[in-house]
């Protein structure tokens, strides 16, 4: 070997070491990150990463001696080689009314360009980008008077009143116990519009219903995965989480504002998004349960078209949890809803597996065999056999049924171990990508020594439950998530549009994320 050469696999692994480490201080950014407090319009990145690391030094464990060393880390940012100026690479900091920006959700944006939208379909609240010439290129500030969040699990229960300041809903929603406005917090009794007295009553209530052992809603493992449409606050899904349930809490930026940020600060997995016109951005077969509380969702509009795409994320036998006036009320308008809604998930072969009171739980075949003895013309069709379930990112939904691959009609199932095992099981998917067993473990092997290393360099400097709502921006088959599952973290899992579709894989394994396009921002509220 020639002097002065390098080990090129070792080289590698710095560049991954390096680029990790950076990941993790962008999340601290995002879920502690917006702590820099009021900054005034056109300040620096500089100035930004100052009253970062003074704000942060009660949890980083930054010292005199270490503020020194930044100060001049940063002075000399920028200056080139032999150059006694200093030139100061910056970003603008946005003004202080876009502190709730989120570029490619922007109402305000749908207004100033007159796009002919159609508002009954819900697509003014689907994703519309900005031109070049309209998007901002400037740093998004924190609320005035944002505040270091509340530390987790506390969090899920309480948030600062100044880093959400809208509290209408507290008021609003006074009578449900959805929040509750108290002094310089918000607090989050647990309640919803349908589930007044608490979401872990109603929790055990649905496992009641379906005669699941010690009214646990995971069912002994065998339910990890929810979708929960109409979320509100989430606190369906924060209630959840106690019991080795991940949900996948949906709420679109509605008159109600953005609650998903309400969720995101409790602290609990989150997503912006709606119902409208494109299919939602996860992967056919990806939830054992869909949730929807008094969600105002018109399921029978379009042949039914919202309901087949609920039927394209569930899994084989995965149930929908309906809870709204038309499953109980005697009038006659939902009387007349009722009924047509049960012939319509009755020719999707959907059976009614609990119903009481309020809520109404239909279940999914776990075959192709109903679909293939329906009379010819029955609607909704079948998907034509071109038609890729798994095909996410800005695609029209379709008002079909996806039938199930010969695998999951032969297993009567999805096949996935209970959870945790479902974790480290090769998902049965992977074929998909001609990968093998062996790559699967040695991937998940790697990604457990490599996060094993960033904890150590971490934690140090970092104090209990500081890190919570984390984002891996290429996550493959999600091992990095899967050897953080020890710690008190959650990870948003995203997969790039532009390359293998694995996102399928990491649902198969108990976690959750979403498919994105590295052209588009991703919203703030991951």
């Amino acid at each position: 070997m020639m002097r002065g050469s390098s080990d090129p696999a070792q080289k590698k692994r710095t560049i991954t070491i390096l680029c990790v480490l950076a990941l993790f201080l962008v999340f601290l950014y995002a879920y502690y990150g917006s702590i820099f407090g009021s900054q005034s319009h056109g300040a620096s990145a500089l100035e930004y990463g100052r009253s970062l690391r003074k704000l942060g030094s009660s949890y980083l464990g930054g010292d005199d001696e270490t503020d020194g060393k930044l100060d001049e880390t940063l002075t000399k940012y920028g200056q080139e080689d032999g150059d006694d100026d200093i030139t100061v690479k910056s970003f603008p900091v946005c003004d202080d009314r876009h502190s709730e920006l989120i570029p490619c959700l922007d109402r305000n944006l749908i207004y100033q360009m007159r796009l002919k939208l159609d508002l009954s379909l819900m697509e003014h609240y689907e994703r519309h980008c900005p031109p070049p010439e309209r998007r901002y290129n400037c740093m998004i500030p924190p609320p005035i008077g944002y505040k270091v969040p509340i530390k987790w699990p506390q969090s899920r229960d309480e948030v600062w009143k100044a880093n959400i300041p809208h509290t209408h809903l507290a008021h609003e929603k006074s009578d449900q116990n959805w929040m509750v406005e108290k002094g310089d917090k918000i607090s989050f009794p647990g309640g919803g519009t349908h589930f007044h007295y608490g979401a872990d009553k109603y929790i055990a209530s649905i496992a009641n219903m379906l005669n699941f052992t010690n009214n646990n809603l995971n069912n002994e493992g065998r339910l990890r995965t929810v979708f929960d449409v109409g979320c509100g606050v989430a606190s369906f899904g924060g209630y959840l989480l106690s019991s080795d349930i991940i949900t996948m809490s949906l709420a679109p930026n509605d008159v109600h504002q953005n609650q998903i940020q309400f969720a995101l600060e409790r602290g609990i997995p989150a997503y912006l998004g709606v119902l409208g016109t494109k299919r939602l951005p996860y992967p056919s077969r990806s939830f054992e349960l869909a949730h929807c509380s008094r969600c105002r969702i018109d399921w029978l509009q379009r042949d039914g078209i919202l309901l087949l795409e609920l039927d394209r994320l569930l899994r084989p036998g995965g149930y929908f949890a309906y809870s709204s006036p038309e499953a109980y009320a005697h009038d006659e308008e939902d009387l007349k809803i009722w009924r047509e809604m049960s012939a319509l998930v009755e020719r999707m072969c959907w059976r009614i597996a609990a119903k009481r009171n309020q809520t109404v739980i239909w279940q999914k075949p776990s075959t192709n065999d109903c679909y293939m003895e329906r009379e010819p013309g029955t609607q909704p069709p079948l998907c034509r056999s071109d038609d890729d379930p798994d095909a996410i990112w800005g695609v029209p939904m379709e008002a079909c049924i996806s039938p199930y691959s010969d695998h999951d009609h032969k297993e009567k199932g999805s096949g996935l171990a209970p959870w945790p095992a479902r974790l480290i099981t090769p998902p049965p998917r992977l074929a998909d990508f001609g990968y093998s067993n062996e790559m699967f473990e040695k991937d998940m092997e790697l990604w457990r020594h490599r996060v094993e290393n960033y904890w150590n360099l971490l934690s140090p400097k970092l104090e209990p439950n500081t890190l919570r709502n984390v984002m891996d921006m290429k996550a493959h088959m999600g091992s990095f998530a899967a050897a953080l599952k020890d710690k008190d973290v959650w990870v948003m899992n995203v997969v790039p549009e532009d390359g293998p579709n694995t996102l399928k894989l990491i649902y198969d394994r108990g976690l959750i994320g979403s498919i994105h396009s590295c052209l588009f921002n991703i919203p703030p509220d991951l």
